[in-house]
C-alpha cells in the first residue's frame, strides 16, 4: 500500500516529466507544440501508479538491496506495459525517475547517491534479450542509462547546477538540457546518427553553451540553429530529455 509521501513522489516526478515535454525549444525533441504532446502527456501520468509503488517499496526496503532491485524491475516492466497501452514513450524517463523516486523515499538527502547504491545491484528478472539501449552501448562502449545509473547519475547532477544557476526560465530548464547533450553518450543518438553524429550534436549543445547560453543572443541564434540542424537530420536526443526529466525532480525536491 502506499502513502500519501509516496503519492507525492511519485506526481513530483510526471510533473518533472510533463514540464519536460511541455519545454519549448528543444533541439531534436517534442515540445508542446508537437503532434504527439498531448499523448506524450497523457502517457506520463499513466507513470504515476507504478512510480507510487517503487517509492512503496523502498520506503518498506529501507535501504538498497537485491531484493529491492529486483522489485524495482518487476514494477517498472510492470509500468512499462500500462504506458504502451496509453499511447507509448518515457521508457528512459522510467528508468531514471524510477530510481530516483525509489531513492528519495530511502534518503531524500542523498537521492542520486542512492539511486547509485541501488543500481549497482543486477535485476536477476530482467528479460535476458538485450535491449536496443544496452546493444548500442556494448557496441560503442558508452555507459548507456545503467551505468549513468551506476556512476550516480553525473549529467542529471550537472543539470540541476544549472537549473540552480539563477537563469530565469524557460532558458534555465533549455541550459540544463544542453549542458546534458553536450557530454552525454546518448544510446538513441548512436543508434540513429553514429559517433560522429553524436559528436555533431555534443559540439553543437557546447556551442550554444559557450556562446552564453540561451539567455543570450548569440546563443538563442546557435540553438535555433541547432533546433533546425536536428530537425532537418531526423536525430533525436531521447537519453538526454529523460535526464532533464530526472533534474527538474530534483530541483523540485530541493528545499
Amino acid at each position: 500500500m502506499t502513502s500519501r509521501e509516496d503519492e507525492a513522489l511519485a506526481r513530483a516526478a510526471v510533473t518533472a516529466l510533463t514540464d519536460q515535454l511541455a519545454l519549448t525549444s528543444k533541439p531534436g525533441l517534442p515540445d508542446r507544440s508537437h503532434p504527439t504532446h498531448h499523448t506524450l502527456r497523457w502517457s506520463a501520468k499513466s507513470l504515476t501508479p507504478g512510480l507510487a509503488a517503487m517509492a512503496a517499496a523502498a520506503r518498506r526496503t529501507g535501504e538498497p538491496t537485491p531484493g529491492l532491485r529486483a522489485e524495482l524491475g518487476a514494477i517498472g516492466r510492470c509500468t512499462e506495459h500500462s504506458v504502451t497501452l496509453a499511447g507509448g514513450g518515457h521508457r528512459g524517463a522510467l528508468w531514471t525517475l524510477g530510481l530516483l523516486v525509489a531513492a528519495a523515499a530511502i534518503n531524500p538527502t542523498e537521492p542520486t547517491a542512492t539511486a547509485k547504491r541501488i543500481a549497482a545491484f543486477p535485476d536477476k528478472g530482467a528479460p535476458r534479450r538485450p535491449s536496443r539501449g544496452s546493444s548500442v552501448s556494448a557496441k560503442y562502449g558508452a555507459a548507456g542509462a545503467r551505468g549513468e545509473a551506476r556512476a550516480g547519475f553525473p549529467h542529471v547532477r550537472r543539470a540541476l547546477d544549472a537549473l540552480t544557476a539563477g537563469t530565469p526560465m524557460p532558458q534555465s530548464r533549455l541550459n540544463a538540457l544542453l549542458t546534458i547533450m553536450s557530454t552525454l553518450q546518448d544510446t538513441e543518438l548512436l543508434y540513429t546518427a553514429g559517433p560522429s553524429g553524436l559528436r555533431h550534436v555534443q559540439a553543437g549543445a557546447r556551442e550554444v553553451l559557450e556562446a552564453g547560453g540561451t539567455e543570450s543572443a548569440a546563443g538563442a541564434k546557435a540553438l535555433t540553429a541547432l533546433t533546425t540542424d536536428l530537425h532537418t537530420r531526423g536525430w533525436t536526443p531521447r537519453g538526454s530529455a529523460g535526464l532533464l526529466a530526472g533534474a527538474l525532480f530534483l530541483e523540485e525536491l530541493s528545499p
